[in-house]
């Protein structure tokens, strides 16, 4: 029997951890179980871990990277890095900062008489009864360099054996990392280009031509007015930072009121809100998010929009939802005649002056919140349809 406090690290038990990792780590599907379980198996094999930390760069429009930490007898705790903390000292001057930029690894006894610290973090650790610090680089196939920090409070520290066992399960770590990091990454673009269900039925296999679905829904589609206008009068960096607030008073309401947003065409938005049963209860969604953003934009206009108007088109109706294109260029997005009716109930919009429109189907779902402006004809629509403005804008 391997003695744990004297004996040599036992190469069939950092073996079995590494195997684990290389067979995919299956027994913990989210990444906090992965470390969880790495870290309880070193420790079971002898090597006295009191903190470990994993940092992994992504691809994400607002956050840089994610640090995964655990801690002996605590759970994982999962912590997001906005991009704003690459230009901070603390980043700068870290441990984390030196290996992503030479790939090297980093040891630092703590415990000795005089022991470098040459670190920030490194005094830190030693105050928190720290003895010994090893960081090592995760090494991505693509040659992306990610962060593991391995910390004990043994008095000896880790001895050269340990060392070993860490560095022998090092590699198999990185390619679970990665494994879980490139899901992570497709779906957090999906997110990001397609909206959250669109994302889920691609990476569920949607991905042909032609795959389509018919779902009720309430259709959002609002344009800016002025767009034009204001394009030629700003500079082009300023007028896409002015585009940008402008939709974020949109997008935030609209996904926290539970739709999807489809589409961007220039100052354009088309969202939708899957009807499952209950189309009162989605409409009045659909409309407490626009009033909310009808407000969000009026405070935008007064602090540094002057102008700004934009119009908006509710409707309700059976659309198309899936994959359209040519070959193997295609969007997932939404169509059919209800989106055309939307569309066309937003160009009254400006028209008319008016800011919010709803169509007789939708504004049914509302009692009290609309009033009839009477029949429109729209281009493509053989029969009039009858066309409501809020009522408390009349």
């Amino acid at each position: 029997m391997w003695n744990h406090q004297f004996g040599a690290m036992p190469n069939d038990e950092i073996r079995a951890v590494a195997e684990w990792l290389i067979d995919g780590a299956r027994s913990a599907p989210l990444p906090q179980q992965v470390l969880a379980q790495l870290c309880d198996q070193l420790v079971a094999c002898g090597i006295p871990l009191w903190r470990v930390a994993v940092f992994v760069r992504t691809l994400h429009p607002n956050i840089m990277g994610r640090r995964l930490v655990w801690r002996r007898g605590a759970e994982v705790e999962v912590r997001e890095a906005p991009f704003e903390l690459l230009e901070t000292s603390d980043f700068l001057d870290s441990t984390i900062a030196r290996v992503y930029l030479t790939a090297d690894p980093i040891r630092r006894r703590l415990a000795v008489p005089d022991p470098v610290l040459d670190f920030p973090i490194l005094a830190e650790l030693r105050a928190e009864g720290v003895t010994d610090y090893f960081a090592t680089p995760l090494v991505f196939t693509d040659g992306i360099i990610h962060v593991a920090t391995w910390t004990s409070r043994e008095p000896r520290g880790f001895t050269d054996e340990q060392i070993a066992g860490i560095e022998a399960i090092v590699t198999p770590l990185a390619r679970v990392a990665e494994v879980r990091a490139l899901r992570r990454t497709a779906s957090t673009l999906l997110d990001t280009y397609v909206g959250h269900d669109a994302g889920e039925r691609i990476l569920a296999g949607h991905i042909r031509r032609g795959d389509i679905e018919e779902i009720h829904a309430a259709i959002w589609l609002s344009d800016m007015r002025g767009f034009t206008a204001l394009a030629d009068s700003l500079p082009p960096r300023v007028m896409i930072d002015l585009l940008n607030r402008y939709f974020d008073c949109q997008v935030p309401v609209i996904l926290n009121h539970g739709a999807e947003v489809l589409k961007f065409m220039g100052d354009g938005l088309l969202a939708i809100f899957t009807i499952a049963d209950n189309e009162t209860e989605v409409c009045k969604r659909a409309l407490a998010a626009a009033r909310q953003t009808q407000a969000n934009i009026a405070g935008l206009a007064s602090s540094a929009m002057p102008g700004l108007r934009f119009g908006l088109a509710l409707h309700i109706g059976d659309v198309l939802f899936g994959n359209i294109g040519s070959g193997n260029r295609l969007d997932f997005t939404c169509i059919g005649p209800a989106v055309n009716c939307a569309a066309r109930i937003e160009k009254l919009t400006g028209q008319l002056g008016r800011a919010i429109l709803a169509s007789d189907e939708f504004a049914r779902y509302c009692p009290g919140e609309f009033i009839a402006l009477g029949e429109f004809s729209l281009a493509g629509f053989s029969a009039p349809q009858s066309i409501y403005d809020l009522a408390d804008s009349v």
